[in-house]
């Protein structure tokens, strides 16, 4: 059967003609390269490829005890950066923010009266036990005149923006 010249849109765009019989040359894939055992553990054969077994030591399915993480609103006004977070369950007294000029961190712990054994839960998936969260914030701050208030389980911290264009008159005096 004789080859019809392509359109110009098929030599365009590497359209084909579905109608038309092609023989493929393809090559055929490898066969799989099989690994060969270089270890024995206790008649099971480990392969090069495989995973080395780890030593399972005492206590393995103990969870690791881990802070959580809060989440944050960040944003600024003119004059301010603004930090907001949920902290509901926990006393202002029982948290602690550290401010530096460049970075806020909150600290803290929820903690969890059992009311009933666990047995008796349904669903279970409120956050209980430490927590913390740092902020490296987008402009430096004015460390002393920072404040921090708590309403209704939410933490709003206020950290005045240091004003890079403020000038002072130094007042030169006489020796």
């Amino acid at each position: 059967m004789p080859k019809q010249k392509q359109s110009f849109f098929q030599r365009l765009t590497g359209a084909v003609d579905v109608d038309e019989e092609y023989e493929d040359d393809y090559e055929e894939a490898p066969e799989p390269r099989r690994a060969r055992p270089v270890q024995r553990y206790e008649e099971e054969e480990v392969y090069e490829d495989a995973p080395v077994p780890r030593q399972q030591d005492e206590g393995w399915m103990e969870e690791e005890v881990t802070e959580g993480q809060l989440t944050v609103d960040v944003f600024q006004t003119p004059d301010e950066i603004v930090i907001r977070s949920i902290v509901a369950g926990v006393r202002p007294e029982d948290l602690d923010v550290s401010i530096s000029r460049d970075m806020v961190t909150i600290r803290g712990i929820r903690e969890e009266h059992k009311e009933v054994a666990d047995d008796n839960y349904f669903h279970k998936e409120l956050y209980w036990g430490a927590f913390s969260r740092t902020v490296l914030l987008p402009a430096e701050v004015e460390v002393e005149e920072a404040q921090a208030l708590e309403k209704h389980g939410l933490i709003t911290i206020r950290l005045p923006k240091i004003d890079k264009e403020k000038q002072t008159k130094l007042k030169v005096k006489a020796a």
